[in-house]
């Protein structure tokens, strides 16, 4: 493959699904200090192998990079003794008051937590979904697994998340929504 086209199918790739993927990498547990080197890890990976990746799957190529390296990072940020902490934000006129951070914040770190807990293949198919508005074929298509397969976790995921924000207390019973 000619280093221009390659280059091209590169520049697209970016312009286009950069925001994606870190957002993909982001909800997939990555403290937000962290999303950035994930994000140049992805890119630099699906730009090594680009010879290698059938024109049009560029992006399936880089979503299934950006879910393994979210994954590893995860392992690994398990096994270590360090305690991430966010920096404070400057709050200046015209921003949300430091109340309203606060309370942005805290359903984070409550949606992060129920997500943390929920396994990473219907974590994956829900994010994807809920978050990212994919299409179940889209996400068939990246996640490389049959339609059917995507509905069925797709399902499932819904239920395990709405189950865990129940026990959370954060859902109307009798609605099976959130207030």
């Amino acid at each position: 493959m000619p280093a221009r086209q390659r280059d091209a199918r590169l520049r697209h790739l970016v312009e286009h699904h950069v925001d994606l993927a870190s957002r993909i990498i982001r909800n997939l547990g990555i403290p937000d200090c962290d999303v950035d080197d994930l994000l140049q890890q992805a890119f630099s990976i699906t730009a090594d192998r680009m010879q290698d990746i059938d024109s049009g799957k560029e992006r399936a190529f880089l979503i299934q990079t950006a879910i393994r390296l979210a994954a590893s990072a995860r392992r690994a940020h398990a096994l270590s003794r360090e305690i991430p902490t966010a920096d404070l934000p400057d709050v200046s006129d015209g921003r949300p008051s430091p109340e309203q951070l606060t309370d942005q914040a805290r359903t984070m770190r409550v949606l992060d937590s129920v997500l943390a807990d929920m396994d990473l293949d219907l974590r994956s198919v829900f994010i994807l979904y809920e978050v990212e508005e994919m299409t179940m074929a889209e996400i068939a298509t990246v996640l490389q697994i049959p339609p059917g397969t995507v509905a069925s976790r797709l399902r499932r995921a819904r239920e395990d998340f709405l189950a865990r924000v129940r026990s959370l207390g954060l859902a109307d019973e009798r609605k099976g929504t959130s207030p």
